[in-house]
């Protein structure tokens, strides 16, 4: 039987500081299990022939979070883009970055630019990390975009349309995901993608993200084969 490989899959890394304190272990180090996690995805992905991989790395909402926390998360994505560049080129990943990255530290968004500028001829797999990212934040900048093409005389309001919102995105350039994966158990899209989500299959793992694994990836695409996806008709 062949089985159905999503072309897109996004997943929510749900689980890293729970997972911590459940170990009697800092927080931060549930975040830094993570970034392991990351690459278990990623072969994951390779491995399945999946094209496009989107990670929920940093919302909007984090910020809210302790400052020592905060300042481990950036170190840790400082790091990961620096110590990973070779790797990526070498495996041909592409890297991607959405969300409001201009509100990110100029030493952050300098690296994520070295970063995607040295993987931009990559193909196997397009990596996208979404951080400082919201889902409504998404929306309200693409209408804010689509006024701005109105109001210089670039677009009429009755043309508008779903092409026209698609092409205001963060994610003009990628397509829908096919499955949305989440780690933890919880029940929720957590204000992501909620544009791009609106026909994925949803997959929601027992497992925190730290315990994450390349086998729980196959596990979900397999499960995603078994399903029947209508799209709102008749199969």
């Amino acid at each position: 039987m062949t089985i159905t490989v999503p072309q897109h899959v996004a997943i929510i890394m749900d689980g890293n500081g729970r997972w911590a304190q459940g170990q009697g272990l800092p927080r931060v180090e549930g975040h830094r299990r993570g970034a392991d996690s990351v690459r278990q995805a990623i072969e994951g992905a390779i491995e399945s022939g999946c094209r496009y991989l989107t990670l929920y790395c940093f919302s909007t909402e984090n910020w809210k979070r302790p400052k020592p926390e905060l300042d481990f998360l950036m170190r840790l994505l400082q790091s990961y883009l620096t110590n990973e560049l070779k790797d990526l080129v070498r495996q041909s990943i592409r890297l991607n970055a959405i969300g409001r990255l201009d509100q990110l530290s100029p030493t952050i968004q300098k690296q994520l630019q070295k970063t995607i500028a040295a993987t931009a001829d990559c193909d196997r797999l397009t990596l996208t990390l979404a951080i400082n990212y919201g889902g409504r934040q998404e929306l309200t900048d693409a209408v804010r975009k689509i006024a701005a093409q109105i109001a210089r005389g670039e677009l009429a309001a009755e043309a508008i349309d779903e092409q026209v919102i698609q092409a205001n995105l963060y994610t003009a350039d990628l397509p829908d995901p096919d499955l949305l994966i989440r780690t933890s158990g919880e029940f929720r899209i957590s204000n992501f993608l909620l544009w791009q989500l609106s026909y994925a299959e949803i997959c929601i793992l027992d497992c925190a993200w730290p315990e994450f694994k390349k086998a729980d990836f196959l596990a979900a695409l397999a499960t995603f084969g078994q399903r029947d996806r209508r799209y709102g008709g008749i199969s």
